[in-house]
């Protein structure tokens, strides 16, 4: 796909932005100032981890379900995913009257399961990967003519993750540089798109797990690619396809893609609970982690906020972690 193809526009992000006030949170702007020092800049967080459903993955599961006709939410809305879009999904269907079937991997975070469980979702538990999740959703969709909510490549779902990229825009304008998670693409497609169109100044950097490095690989051949599923604390960025939709977006809009290593996905996470008192999952930390590892460069005193995706972890694990 030509990377001048764009199929979201910031009218698409400003539309969703009317279509699901009152419906998601504003979440705001927090500074973290006791991290400063960390990364010799002046550190702020957005913390969609105070979502409704404990990330950001809610904007785009409302955008979009609220875009199907009638009929289309009458069938039984499908959608496969690691845990945070299953809730967003789940949530946005309950509250618009449709059924919600969720295909989620068998080793999903327990509170992820709950979370979709105890919002009257169907959950089916299958695979470890988004591969084999994606073909049992398929056989589903198939049999049952259910209405699929993709987790990342949908031009209304990228739409309304934008959203939070609005709301840095117009909560924080002094800001130099957003750091955000890059799993699927969705997220930082829409959330680049606002940020550049209404702040061309800012850098964007999107950051991925260095063994699933789908997009960094992308950019390098210049056309979307798959790489192998390689292991990552980051259980929520676990793709291995670039998104079709998301490439050209992200190609134009986003300055650096760079990866992080678990060593440093870690110890952000232990400084972002620690020191700035945030809950965060360990995909959430992953922009911090970037900048600890170098792998971008943090410029001396800039205003730099990092996207924190989500704080959907299991009490187990983050003691496994920050311990």
């Amino acid at each position: 796909m030509p990377t001048d193809t764009l199929s979201v526009s910031i009218d698409d992000v400003r539309d969703a932005q009317k279509r699901i006030a009152g419906k998601v949170r504003h979440t705001p702007i927090l500074r973290g100032d006791k991290l400063d020092s960390l990364v010799d800049a002046q550190v702020y967080f957005k913390p969609e981890n105070l979502q409704i459903t404990g990330s950001f993955k809610i904007r785009g599961a409302m955008n979009k379900i609220l875009t199907l006709s009638d009929d289309d939410r009458s069938k039984g809305i499908i959608a496969s995913s690691s845990g945070n879009h299953a809730q967003g999904v789940a949530y946005a269907s309950k509250m618009l009257g449709a059924k919600a079937i969720l295909v989620l991997p068998e080793n999903a975070p327990q509170t992820k399961i709950d979370g979709t469980k105890a919002l009257g979702a169907e959950v089916v538990l299958y695979g470890f990967d988004s591969v084999q999740r994606y073909k049992k959703l398929y056989e589903l969709k198939a049999q049952n003519g259910y209405t699929l909510v993709h987790s990342y490549n949908d031009p209304a779902l990228i739409a309304g993750q934008g959203t939070s990229g609005l709301e840095i825009a117009e909560d924080l304008p002094e800001v130099n540089t957003v750091v955000v998670p890059l799993g699927g693409g969705g997220l930082l497609a829409g959330v680049a798109a606002a940020l550049k169109e209404s702040k061309p100044g800012v850098r964007v950097v999107g950051v991925e797990p260095v063994n699933i490095p789908r997009y960094s690989e992308s950019r390098k051949t210049g056309k979307p690619v798959e790489v192998p599923m390689g292991p990552t604390l980051a259980d929520g960025l676990m793709i291995t396809q670039t998104g079709e939709h998301n490439y050209p977006l992200i190609e134009k809009y986003v300055d650096e893609i760079v990866t992080a290593s678990d060593p440093f996905i870690r110890r952000a996470l232990t400084e972002i609970v620690f020191k700035g008192k945030v809950l965060a999952e360990p995909s959430a930390a992953i922009g911090l982690a970037a900048a600890l590892e170098g792998t971008f460069k943090v410029r001396p005193g800039e205003r730099i906020c990092f996207y924190l995706s989500g704080g959907n972890i299991d009490p187990d694990k983050l003691l496994m972690l920050i311990k």
